[in-house]
């Protein structure tokens, strides 16, 4: 999958759901959350790049990638600090920061402050929202 540019992507949430599975759409366009430990890349060790499942964007490199334990792929940074955007979301009762896509905002997971050194963060991703590529 390559890149889409900004403004080659879908404008509305019917061009969204032909170009996104059901599972796609619920978690990248409606902030789902895929089971935990139900994902194909919780357990998932290969050298390579994660892409945005919407657009194609590069998220995460595998040499970011570290087990938490939480049944979700945790990453300890993002490829570059203008690929994922922040937001407060404040469901479920309490107070998280949302990570989505900077191109597409699509629906990504959470950042938290409990990851590994060097930065001490984990994103806790949802698989249904990546695609990865092999080196």
């Amino acid at each position: 999958m390559s890149e889409t540019a900004p403004d080659e992507l879908p404008q509305t949430d019917a061009e969204w759901r032909e170009i996104l599975s059901e599972e796609e759409y619920h978690v990248l366009r409606e902030a789902g959350t895929e089971p935990a430990g139900s994902g194909i890349y919780d357990d998932h060790w290969e050298d390579g790049i994660y892409r945005c499942a919407g657009c194609g964007t590069v998220l995460f490199e595998s040499d970011a990638k570290f087990d938490h334990h939480c049944g979700w792929p945790s990453f300890y940074e993002a490829v570059a600090e203008d690929r994922v955007e922040y937001r407060e979301d404040t469901s479920h009762g309490m107070v998280r920061t949302e990570v989505v896509c900077a191109t597409c905002e699509g629906h990504l997971g959470h950042v938290f402050d409990d990851g590994p050194e060097p930065t001490g963060e984990r994103f806790c991703i949802n698989s249904v929202s990546l695609e990865f590529e092999a080196e």
